[in-house]
């Protein structure tokens, strides 16, 4: 049976990275670049891919910025010294046989989602996302597996449910509802993962919340109504663009055992 892996290259960089306290300095991000080329290796061993790809973002504007100026304008930007490291990176992850993908004006999460749908939809065989970013945990909900490389903890449906009180299925205007300021993704005043959960449970979508919380005479119906507007917004700007022209063939993407 086929198996796509699609890893979600600088959530492992920056985790590895970031784990270590030292200060920002080519050393660190020699040293992050190495444990990270490991991290992929173990990843490619662990699961045993017929077909991969590490997806990294092409940095600038995307189109969610167009949609929204202040889109990750508060986000921690890459540091430059690791930035000057990802040549080599992405060197070492082709001698392993990965392909390496980076599309203009999109993000790696809808390189994966693109991928990964059209895997799933062609009926190729399982998918694997390596990442812990919560917006690709949509994909549960089409059959992908989503993998925690630093906890080796796979999350499927239940995993979700129990982490954030409703399903994958809802999980677009959950986070739509609760926002990521540091993303620059508004959401709605003061309504927190809990609240948030409680809702949808209630009203199943954003347009459910809306059109009944949303009504109430309350101070959630009131903030519900104040930034109804900043939640649609925030809903699209997490919803996963899954139409990205890749560039890539499956065979493109198989990825030979003994290479890793």
């Amino acid at each position: 049976m086929h198996k796509l892996l699609a890893i979600d290259g600088l959530n492992i960089v920056r985790r590895v990275y970031e784990a270590s306290p030292e200060p920002d300095s080519a050393h660190k991000a020699e040293t992050a670049v190495r444990n990270s080329i490991a991290s992929f290796q173990r990843l490619l061993t662990t699961h045993r891919p017929t077909h991969a790809l590490a997806a990294f973002d092409h940095g600038g504007a995307t189109w969610r910025h167009a949609l929204h100026p202040d889109y990750r304008k508060n986000a921690a930007s890459t540091p430059e010294a690791l930035r000057g490291e990802l040549p080599h990176l992405y060197e070492a992850l082709a001698d392993m046989g990965l392909m390496v993908v980076s599309v203009p004006e999109v993000e790696a999460d809808d390189v994966i989602a693109t991928v990964v749908l059209r895997w799933l939809g062609e009926g190729r065989g399982q998918a694997i996302v390596a990442s812990t970013d919560k917006d690709l945990h949509v994909l549960i909900e089409q059959g992908a597996v989503l993998w925690d490389h630093f906890k080796s903890e796979a999350h499927d449906r239940a995993w979700v449910e129990q982490r954030f009180g409703v399903g994958p299925d809802m999980l677009a205007d959950f986070l739509a509802l609760v926002g990521d300021r540091a993303h620059g993704v508004p959401g709605v005043q003061k309504v927190g993962e809990k609240t948030a959960a409680r809702l949808l449970q209630s009203y199943r979508t954003l347009e459910g919340v809306m059109n009944g919380a949303g009504i109430l005479k309350d101070a959630l119906g009131e903030r519900l109504r104040k930034d109804r507007d900043n939640a649609f917004l925030s809903r699209e700007l997490v919803t996963l663009k899954t139409d990205v022209r890749v560039g890539v063939t499956w065979n493109m993407l198989v990825w030979r055992h003994d290479m890793a």
